[in-house]
């Protein structure tokens, strides 16, 4: 069964500095039917006006994915990690026991435009914990490159959940074959251009949740960049 979340159906907020679509229920957008899918909480697209961004706040029990696609992103928290995340570049935050961060966008003149995902971790009361990646090009290239798993395999970031992050960037009529173990689902987020997932379209920032599937069949109508993940 495959069901596709249309990017217009998501929630969305403009806030003047922040522009949000929200997949899944999030701060003023409610919808008891799209609360997330398995272990996958949130998964919102934001742009940052320059110059703008989150003031310090608090997190707790999460783990937080960011991945940035235009733009740039600075990260201090309360771990004493000062990064900036830049396009490409994968950030995991484990919030655990808990921490506070701020997100600020560092242009003058540019927005930044990154996606926001959270995944409820295996267990409460982890460690705090922190991790930044930037992973080759050439690895993403017509193949799913694994960037984050419960044991950081492949040199992916480590998240604390039955949950593996794929990403792929596949030229036009590409074909990515993905096989799904018995018990598995996956959610599959487009990120830029269009593909098909077992003959269905799916544009930029459209998703698509899938379960009793043993195969999957992603194909690109135009250039495209894309996330999969394989969920317990």
């Amino acid at each position: 069964m495959i069901r596709i979340r249309r990017a217009a159906e998501r929630g969305h907020a403009d806030h003047g500095w922040l522009d949000t679509y929200h997949t899944f229920s999030f701060a003023s957008y409610h919808d008891p039917d799209q609360m997330g899918f398995r272990s996958l909480r949130v998964m919102n697209e934001d742009r940052v006006a320059a110059g703008q961004g989150f003031g310090t706040h608090a997190h707790k029990d999460m783990e937080i994915v960011s991945y940035v696609l235009a733009g740039a992103l600075e990260h201090r928290d309360s771990m004493g990690n000062g990064e900036t995340l830049r396009p490409g570049e994968f950030q995991r935050i484990s919030a655990g026991t808990g921490i506070t961060h701020s997100e600020f966008n560092p242009s003058t003149t540019e927005p930044t435009h990154f996606y926001q995902i959270w995944l409820l971790p295996e267990s409460k009361g982890l460690p705090p914990s922190y991790e930044q990646k930037r992973f080759d090009p050439t690895e993403l290239r017509g193949r799913l490159r694994l960037v984050a798993s419960p044991a950081g395999e492949h040199d992916s970031l480590t998240i604390h959940q039955d949950a593996r992050i794929y990403l792929a960037r596949l030229d036009a009529a590409t074909q990515l074959p993905v096989d799904l173990p018995p018990g598995r689902h996956a959610w599959l987020q487009v990120l830029r251009g269009s593909v098909t997932l077992n003959g269905q379209a799916l544009n930029t920032s459209d998703g698509a949740a899938v379960s009793d599937e043993s195969q999957l069949v992603i194909e690109a109508t135009a250039e495209a960049e894309l996330m999969l993940f394989d969920l317990a």
